[in-house]
């Protein structure tokens, strides 16, 4: 089975782009899915989270109080070390079982829809890699407009991941999604193909 890769930069329409995927059959791991199911209460990686950043970071009812979290987690790079020491195996380990997964159930392919996987490294572990590919002031734009964030926060989660030209250089296609949806549903369903006859 083919391991596929699906990256993009935030505000790009990687989600998009999955869920058409989907929609065609493609089973998809939602890499952001799978780091907030591991943080669920009663899973081990939340009660090390607690432990190693404090109890202030849970509700009243136990559960993971995000923007508490993060404020600790990207306070240094020793916090942020930790937070990945904790989060990140049990990601790898859910990551690779709904892999073999999508193998035992016979898919010629799936696809790892993750925003980090070239900022990662991950790329190079990938059958084929897809980028999502938006130029940076629509990518702004989206990002106040549909995400609610304020233009300098949005700036500055562009900035935080690997340049345009880093990501682009690891992609064996690239979906131009500067247009809307009519535009963007040709190139997918041309990305199908080629995938289908890999």
């Amino acid at each position: 089975m083919k391991k596929i890769g699906l990256t993009g930069g935030i505000g790009s329409g990687k989600s998009t782009v999955a869920k058409l995927l989907r929609e065609k059959g493609a089973p998809v791991i939602d890499a952001d899915q799978i780091a907030r199911e591991i943080v669920e209460p009663g899973q081990p990686a939340l009660a090390e989270l607690a432990e190693a950043f404090g109890e202030d970071i849970l509700d009243a009812d136990g559960r993971l109080i995000r923007p508490a979290l993060a404020a600790k987690a990207f306070a240094s790079d020793e916090a942020r070390a930790l937070l990945n020491s904790i989060t990140h195996p049990r990601i790898e380990a859910r990551t690779a079982e709904l892999f073999a997964k999508a193998e035992a159930e016979g898919h010629p392919f799936a696809v790892w829809d993750m925003p980090l996987l070239v900022d990662n490294g991950h790329d190079k572990k990938m059958d084929f890699v897809v980028v999502v590919d938006v130029d940076k002031e629509t990518r702004v734009e989206r990002l106040v407009k549909f995400r609610g964030l304020d233009e300098q926060d949005a700036r500055r989660r562009i900035a935080a991941q690997v340049p345009d030209e880093v990501r682009l250089a690891a992609a064996d296609f690239v979906v131009d999604n500067n247009g809307n949806l009519p535009e963007l549903v040709p190139q997918v369903d041309k990305l199908w193909e080629i995938l289908c006859d890999l």
